[in-house]
């Protein structure tokens, strides 16, 4: 049975430790070059080897993002990127430019390398020829249907590993080769520095009336018409699986650390029970509860059975309110106190009732906050302050790396 390796993002140090506490297999990140996400905070030299050590220590890989698309002006620092994810102990690279390809088989020979989702592999000949100058797995294009994989797999060299994305953004352009970021904010997408003009807001104006702006509008819906809904193939899990993918990819190595844990645990507990039992697996209304919590935008099975249907545009609203909000980061419990040192990351007081997002069982996952301090012992009724460190009255057995969130409706 093929229970694919679960992937998450780890766009800083301390989403690289939620990932693993929360069930990743392995993780992606970049160092300071060549990574396609110039906007996250990403790694120095020194913390891509401590967060890979971290990783290895537990069991997980980690695979180095190479896979920007580089100008002649780039590749001062790439012999110094590769050298990194080499001297690291990077479990593989992930390329997208057959330079950079050629350029790592030469510097760090025998350093595993995986083809970028930019490269668009869409059919088995491609692949083939990729897997023929020695790609150990193909990252698929998010174009693809589940009869598009499943063909290429059957077709291709049994020992080529396949990988595709099941939750998080999609692209309005192919496989994320788009120009927009560059028309209007100068920003090149294809170096990692996008703007997402997909997600603005746009209006009309007509030539003789300057300064008159006019909604845009699609049917009743709205005024963002290149919004894609996110992707969400936690129901497919097992479809997916059976055709021969060998690795399921969250995207979102800009979003927090709150983000990668619901998602990662979600999609953690639902693949351990198609583990468990893939005959009967099917996915909950709980799992869809839980990742919704942390949601971004409404969801949609995207290219899953072919050409994209009109729903899987998002016309009304750039994003979607998750139900929860992340409150804090549990940095310590003491027991004998019955309380838990926390690191706020969004407003709550005294009165709110939190919730427990634990990477380890719980009796039960909420409690109400009757009483809080600060670090010097002052007795206070809310914790205002980003980053502040307060002490919480807390009986539940909470650790390290937890976190605990509100419900927005509460």
């Amino acid at each position: 049975m093929n229970v694919p390796e679960l992937l998450a993002p780890a766009g800083s140090p301390e989403r690289l430790k939620s990932a693993i506490l929360f069930g990743a297999d392995a993780v992606y990140l970049s160092g300071k070059h060549f990574g396609l996400r110039a906007q996250a905070e990403n790694f120095t030299t020194e913390e891509l080897a401590k967060g890979i050590a971290y990783a290895h220590e537990r069991g997980r890989r980690c695979y180095v993002t190479l896979n920007k698309i580089p100008r002649q002006r780039d590749l001062s620092d790439l012999e110094a990127a590769i050298e990194e994810a080499r001297d690291t102990k990077a479990d593989a690279v992930i390329v997208s430019d057959p330079g950079i390809m050629r350029e790592v088989q030469r510097i760090a020979p025998g350093l595993p390398i995986h083809l970028s989702t930019q490269a668009n592999a869409t059919n088995a000949p491609s692949c083939k020829f990729w897997y023929d100058q020695g790609v150990q797995r193909i990252v698929f294009a998010r174009e693809l249907s589940l009869k598009e994989m499943g063909e290429i797999i059957a077709a291709s060299p049994k020992d080529l590993e396949f990988e595709c994305f099941i939750h998080g953004s999609m692209c309005i352009s192919y496989s994320g080769r788009c120009l927009m970021s560059n028309y209007f904010s100068s920003r090149d997408g294809n170096s990692g520095a996008c703007a997402q003009p997909c997600r603005w807001k746009y209006a009309v104006m007509e030539e003789k009336r300057p300064g008159e702006y006019f909604p845009v509008a699609e049917d009743a819906y709205g005024t963002y018409i290149f919004n894609s809904k996110d992707l969400f193939w936690m129901p497919h899990i097992k479809e997916l699986a059976e055709i021969g993918i060998h690795c399921f990819k969250i995207e979102g190595r800009m979003k927090t650390a709150y983000y990668t844990a619901t998602v990662t645990r979600a999609y953690r507990r639902a693949l351990d029970r198609y583990s468990a039992d893939p005959e009967h697996f099917r996915m909950t209304e709980e799992d869809q509860a839980e990742v919704m919590k942390a949601g971004q935008r409404e969801f949609t099975d995207a290219f899953y059975e072919g050409p994209l249907e009109k729903n899987s545009q998002l016309y009304d609203r750039s994003r979607n309110t998750a139900s929860y909000e992340f409150s804090a980061m549990v940095l310590d419990y003491d027991e004998s106190g019955g309380r838990v040192f926390l690191q706020q990351r969004n407003n709550f007081r005294v009165g709110d009732r939190l919730e427990a997002l634990a990477y380890h069982e719980l009796p039960r996952e909420d409690f109400v906050v009757e009483r809080m301090m600060d670090e010097e012992g002052n007795e206070i009724k809310v914790a205002p302050h980003p980053m502040q460190k307060v002490w919480v009255d807390c009986n539940l057995p909470l650790m390290p790396g937890d976190m605990l969130r509100k419900c927005k409706k509460a």
